[in-house]
Order: structure tokens, then sequence, then C-alpha cells
């Protein structure tokens, strides 16, 4: 991606119009990847105002760009944010839900037990989707670093996946379910590394003749973070 300019703040607070085309024009879209480093400036630098109107636009990456500043806004109004970021966890863009994890992210970047209860309320959540931004929104390693945060990480993996197993097969095969079951599984490889020590004997528990739990644990497996792990323990 070409270097942000360096009066992107000007820019972000020009009017609504001019930073919707301006983001527009810089998103990277159509193509195989959107402008992530904007996406984060805009996060930081957006009005209010602006975000909330870019969150009822249909181009994916204004949405985005609106989800990402409730990151920011959260300490303003956690009920009301945390009220948009559960509905933009069931969009039906992708980038959009990325967006939300990514949000909640900025979150506990500041506050370890804002984003706990967060997660923990997404996690008990009825619709697949959002319990996929609690464990996406979580297993994050930077938001991991202690040994409290590393639980709450695992806790949500374990409840988003009895979630998911408590529904009926046929169930399991719509795109939500399964759009849960792949963030599964890696997340469980995350929250698992983050505290090695209590999290490889939760893991190592998961068990049983079900298929999607056993994708889940033979997926984790696979990932260079835990595998690492397993040879250790091994």
């Amino acid at each position: 991606m070409p270097a942000l300019d360096a009066d992107l703040p000007v820019r972000l607070a020009a009017g609504y119009d001019d930073v919707a085309a301006y983001l527009t024009a810089h998103s990277g879209l159509p193509g195989p990847r959107g402008n992530l480093e904007l996406l984060a400036a805009a996060g930081d630098h957006l009005r209010a105002d602006h975000a909330e109107r870019l969150r009822a636009e249909p181009d994916e990456y204004l949405r985005c760009c609106g989800v990402i500043v409730l990151g920011r806004l959260y300490a303003d109004d956690p009920a009301g944010t945390t009220a948009l970021l559960t509905a933009a966890a069931a969009d039906p863009s992708w980038r959009v839900r990325e967006a939300v994890a990514m949000a909640a992210q900025r979150i506990g970047d500041v506050d370890g037990d804002a984003v706990a209860a967060l997660v923990t309320a997404w996690a008990a959540h009825p619709d697949p989707l959002v319990q996929r931004a609690a464990v996406a929104a979580i297993c994050e390693p930077r938001l991991l670093r202690t040994a409290a945060a590393a639980a709450t990480a695992l806790r949500t993996c374990a409840t988003a996946t009895a979630a998911l197993l408590a529904l009926p097969p046929s169930r399991r095969r719509e795109a939500d379910a399964r759009t849960l079951r792949q963030a599964l599984g890696y997340c469980w490889s995350v929250a698992v590394a983050a505290d090695p020590p209590a999290g490889l004997p939760v893991f190592t528990a998961l068990g049983g003749d079900d298929p999607d739990l056993a994708w889940i644990v033979r997926t984790n497996r696979t990932k260079a973070r835990l595998a690492r792990l397993l040879g250790d323990k091994a």
C-alpha cells in the first residue's frame, strides 16, 4: 500500500462528502487487499458524526471505517457503542465483521476489563456471528499479556465451541455457523499460546467423536504457535 498522506488528519476532518470520496478512492477495493493502514487511521481521526453516517453506507469499506471508530468512542458511551458493535458483528460483509473485531481490540488496548466483559457477553449471544466476533476480538496476542486476559480468551473459545456443538448438524452447515467454526480453527491456538500451562490442559481435553470439534482441534494443531508447544510437551 502507498504511504498515507501526511495531511491525513486534515483530510478526514473535511466535509462528509469529501471524506467519503477520499476513503473510497484510497480503499484499495476492488482488489485483493483493502487499505488496512487507512482503516486504522480512520479509527484514530474520523469525526464521530462522519463515522455514524459511514456506518449506514452501502459500501463495505465505508462501513468498516465507521465501525472501527467505535473502538475509540467506547469510553464515552459503553452501552450505546456495545449495541452498535453487536449489530455490526452480524453484518453480511466479512470485512465489516473484521472491523468489529478490530474496534473491540482497540477497546482492549486501553481497558482490559471492558473488552473481557464485551467478549463474554458476545460469546453467550445466540447469533454465531456475534460469537465469532467474541473469539476473533479477544484472541489477539497483544491483548493476552496477562494470565487474566489469557483466561478470558480460553473461556471465550470454550463457550463459543460449546455453542457451536449445541447446534444440530444441519444448522452447523449454514454460513454463519461455518464462519464461527472457521474462527475457532485458529483462535484456540492463540489463546493456548498466551498461557501454555493453563491452556494446554484445556485444549488437550477437547475430544470426542464430534466431527466439527475434531476439525477445530486438528486445524489448531497445524498452527505453528501450538504445534511447537505440543511438540515440546511430547
